[in-house]
């Protein structure tokens, strides 16, 4: 493996080969990528830099909100040279007021950028006037791309969020009620949770942060529980909501038949209601004797086929081997960004002897390990496509550019639907043979 970077040697295993625990929550070598933003669709989202700074929002995200849509509008001051010069706190000051006067947003997120933070702005002076003139609550976020890792951005973004909870109680807020955490609505698969939860009795409370309010989330110190499905972005959170209003947590994710019930199945127990079981287990014997067939119909076609993985989370990368066995892919190459060492044990117990397990990788790694691994699709994100399509290789895009739910039962089928799509294209009789 001479393409890995020496000082990530340890961030590299191999599943049945090698039994050392893998290096993970490391600073990322320069040159990766990583991006992320909030969809909380009533607030305002003003970044503070210079315009390339705002080339990449929640407008060309798959993120959907059943009302307000201030989300995708995108906001920068738009530095210039004379503003980076003389300070940019004044163009600040005059940009959030004409915006929450235009627009009249619950709350403003104010994001420094990496010039911000060299400049020395006062953005927390300016979030506090703002916030007395305007009687709303105007947040900064510091969040220079230069201060760490993906991770310390999603501790930023948590606590940043955590100043809107317990600031406000609604009249009454249901005593079997749960928070989402870090499910961000992608193609509107939030929608198909709060159904499934619905039809077993649970009170969805506040969503954090797909198709979020303001409103719910400052309510959200009222919740039963936190559920949380994106771990590496919101186990912050729900871990500062712990400690101070003594909610407690449970992981879980939404993909793949077996995750997608038991996420069903850990809520009933959480609140020892039999009928709420009852009504949990009903539902999945409902779906899934709906899907078994057509399930089946794929696995005969796609039993052999290889797949390599790579996304931002350890717990979905974990939902998707299990998800890809159920339709005879294999996982030859497994790996994220944000995972941790019993993650990566976990990845290891579950796949197949031989499996490349990786942490925070790059594109030359990839590439590499894809070519020796055979692999006949690639399942990322937006930095992954061009990985694949530089190889001439099947993609799936499992990341928050994608239009098509893959969350429950009804997203299974359409990962499946997609796998077989992708994998069985004619397309690839007329492409190179990877070496």
């Amino acid at each position: 493996m001479g393409h890995i970077l020496e000082e990530r040697q340890n961030q590299v295993s191999v599943a049945g080969a090698n039994e050392r625990t893998i290096d993970c929550n490391k600073v990322s070598l320069a040159g990766s990528v990583s991006q992320r933003a909030y969809p909380i669709v009533d607030a305002l989202h003003l970044i503070h830099g210079p315009i390339g700074c705002a080339a990449y929002t929640w407008d060309i995200r798959g993120s959907l909100s059943s009302g307000p849509e201030l989300h995708r509008l995108s906001f920068s001051t738009d530095l210039q040279e004379k503003d980076v010069i003389f300070g940019g706190e004044n163009k600040l000051y005059k940009s959030v007021v004409e915006l929450i006067d235009v627009h009249q947003p619950k709350a403003a997120f104010i994001y420094t950028t990496c010039i911000v933070g060299v400049i020395g702005d006062d953005v927390e002076k300016i979030c506090r006037l703002v916030e007395k003139e305007k009687g709303i609550p105007v947040i900064p976020v510091q969040a220079p791309g230069f201060q760490g890792s993906k991770k310390d951005g999603y501790k930023v973004a948590c606590e940043s969020i955590f100043k809107l909870v317990g600031t406000k109680d609604k009249p009454f807020t249901p005593a079997k009620s749960i928070n989402i955490l870090g499910d961000f609505n992608l193609a509107g698969e939030l929608w198909i949770l709060l159904e499934y939860y619905k039809r077993m009795g649970v009170h969805v409370n506040a969503t954090i942060t797909g198709d979020g309010r303001v409103d719910d989330i400052c309510n959200a110190h009222n919740a039963a529980l936190n559920v949380v499905q994106c771990s590496g972005s919101m186990n912050y959170l729900a871990k500062l909501m712990q400690d101070k209003y003594n909610i407690p947590q449970m992981r879980v994710s939404y993909f793949g038949i077996e995750d997608m019930s038991d996420a069903l199945y850990d809520v009933a127990r959480f609140f020892k209601d039999d009928e709420m079981m009852a009504k949990a287990r009903e539902m999945v014997k409902e779906e899934i004797s709906k899907m078994m067939p057509a399930l089946a119909w794929y696995k005969e076609r796609l039993t052999g086929k290889k797949a390599a993985i790579y996304v931002g989370g350890a717990f979905k990368a974990i939902s998707l081997v299990k998800a890809l066995r159920l339709i005879g892919v294999q996982s030859v190459i497994v790996g994220s960004q944000t995972g941790t060492p019993e993650d990566y044990e976990l990845i290891k117990k579950l796949c197949d002897e031989g499996t490349i397990i990786v942490d925070d990788s790059n594109p030359v790694e990839l590439s590499h390990f894809v070519k020796e691994k055979q692999a006949d699709i690639f399942i990322g994100g937006v930095k992954e496509r061009p990985i694949a399509h530089k190889i001439g290789l099947g993609f799936c895009d499992h990341n928050h550019e994608r239009k098509e739910p893959l969350a429950g039962y009804e997203g299974m089928m359409n990962f499946a639907k997609e796998i077989y799509a992708t994998a069985m294209s004619p397309v690839w009789k007329f492409t190179k043979e990877i070496k």
